[in-house]
């Protein structure tokens, strides 16, 4: 549906145009309910994996290294299902695609409960991740495809809202359920709210725009779109920027504040996870707020806003003493180190046509989670050498970088029609 149908829809005078308002946002509805499911998949997995760890090398009996070559390898496994299903879902479809990756997720996660050594969960656990790997970035494309313009960066906001949701769920539910059900019992019902996902996406269709640019799709390359001419590849390249440094930033911060807290502090680990929990809630807030921003003043200008908000939160938080300065400071640093991925759903499905929207979805933000993975080395190493407080400040500085990005290499263009 047009921009001027959606417009006239809303006006007295035009009944006609109604129902198909009303067809629109009910799909819209389900895509984006869809979606998030997807991506709070991938969050409770990946935080599940992280609880179980312990259980399982005392179970089989794993070396400190191969228990953490698990995380690795299932962020491996993303990063490349991440590629070749954003691609495949630009060719073959959104839904359909996505419906592969979650079969793909179940069977192997299933399979892990039944892993009876390193090697066997190894694999198992690379596969699943593979199957992951499409859902931030398929389900991203899906919404922002779904909805109308006006709603698009509120719609891939609650998308992103997903991750935080599967991430609180799964450090709610694995400290009940771990001791009863043990570390295999947890991999079954990781398989849970894949066929939940599975369920819920057998009733929507492919979006509009996506069955009437098929044909185009299969005939372009949808990697070489990515940098078909000087202005793309200056766009892409300024994206890629932006989920590196918030993916570098979050993990940084999610990793190593909990030490720094304990280590300056004396934070005991209830407290450091009363403060990991209280930083996700404002994390969260700050996605959704995010979105509703970006749909009325713009994308750059409120991913400006919340870099500033980074750097400025950032520096002012190692400053902190007061516990409860710390957990509140926790919550306004989280909602502006993690709150702009509530913005890329909207900004790359509006730079990229049809033919290759999931492909730069989950391309680049992919490329910039690989980045963002040596977030927590870089802490670390800089910790260690000199001191937590200049760690924070290389997290502050790196925001810098993407102030620059967002003003010279990336565009507006809020509530552009897609094509």
């Amino acid at each position: 549906m047009s921009n001027n149908t959606a417009s006239m829809a809303g006006k007295p005078g035009t009944p006609a145009a109604a129902p198909d308002l009303v067809e629109t946002d009910s799909y819209a509805r389900k895509a984006v309910i869809a979606s998030t499911v997807g991506y709070a998949l991938d969050g409770f997995d990946l935080l599940i994996l992280g609880f179980i760890l312990a259980a399982i090398s005392a179970d089989l009996g794993f070396s400190g290294t191969q228990a953490g070559s698990l995380v690795t390898w299932t962020l491996v496994g993303a990063v490349f299902g991440g590629v070749v299903f954003g691609w495949l879902s630009d060719k073959y479809g959104r839904v359909r695609v996505l419906n592969w990756t979650i079969l793909l997720f179940a069977i192997f996660t299933g399979l892990c409960s039944l892993a009876t050594g390193y090697w066997d969960l190894l694999i198992y656990r690379t596969i699943a991740g593979i199957g992951l790997g499409g859902e931030f970035g398929i389900g991203m494309a899906l919404a922002a495809e779904a909805c109308r313009p006006e709603q698009r960066a509120r719609m891939s906001s609650y998308v992103g809202l997903g991750w935080q949701a599967g991430v609180l769920a799964a450090a709610l539910l694995t400290p009940l359920l771990l001791p009863v059900i043990g570390w295999r019992g947890m991999f079954a019902v990781g398989v849970l709210p894949a066929v939940a996902a599975f369920v819920i996406r057998h009733f929507i269709g492919e979006p509009k725009i996506f069955i009437e640019n098929q044909k185009i799709a299969k005939k372009e390359n949808s990697f070489k779109m990515l940098v078909a001419d000087a202005a793309t590849t200056k766009m892409s390249i300024g994206v890629v920027i932006l989920t590196s440094v918030q993916n570098f930033g979050y993990y940084g911060v999610m990793i190593w504040m909990p030490s720094y807290l304990s280590k300056q502090f004396g934070y005991s680990l209830t407290k450091s996870a009363m403060w990991t929990s209280v930083t996700i809630l404002g994390m969260a807030f700050g996605i959704w707020l995010f979105g509703q921003l970006a749909d009325r003043v713009g994308r750059r200008p409120i991913f400006l806003f919340y870099q500033v908000g980074a750097i400025v939160t950032v520096l002012a938080y190692s400053a902190l003493e007061s516990q409860y300065a710390l957990l509140i400071g926790g919550a306004i640093m989280g909602m502006f180190v993690n709150g702009m991925i509530g913005g890329y759903g909207a900004l790359i499905s509006e730079l990229y046509p049809t033919a290759a929207r999931a492909t730069a979805q989950n391309v680049l933000f992919n490329i910039g989670r690989a980045v963002g993975g040596f977030g927590p080395l870089a802490v670390g190493a800089v910790a260690s050498k000199y001191s937590f407080s200049a760690a924070i400040a290389l997290l502050a500085s790196i925001y810098v970088l993407d102030i620059f990005a967002t003003l010279f290499l990336i565009p507006e263009r809020k509530g552009a029609a897609l094509d």
